[in-house]
């Protein structure tokens, strides 16, 4: 049987759904109606997890996985991470706005 080192905390990116270490992510929260990039990892609340990659972040909006990540109904504005992947400002729980 073979040794194990420690074990690294493994978390699903919302945008491609791949498993990666949570080091690896970027954290987002739900917070007064915004996702909001969550940098140290301490912000309260439940957590989401994104690659840096701006074609996740192009899917988790293309999907609308924000419901479900934060589990709320209320539509979230997504333009703080937006300005992170140099995209336009968009509020992620209504379809087809821009």
């Amino acid at each position: 049987m073979g040794v194990r080192g420690p074990s690294r905390p493994v978390r699903t990116c919302v945008g491609c759904r791949s498993r990666a270490a949570q080091s690896d992510l970027m954290r987002l929260v739900a917070s007064s109606g915004a996702v909001l990039p969550d940098p140290a990892g301490r912000m309260p609340g439940r957590g989401a997890y994104l690659h840096a990659d701006p074609r996740c972040w192009e899917s988790a909006k293309r999907r609308r996985v924000w419901s479900r990540a934060f589990r709320t109904a209320q539509s979230l504005d997504t333009s703080h991470v937006d300005a992170l992947f140099g995209g336009p400002a968009r509020v992620g729980g209504a379809p087809g706005s821009r």
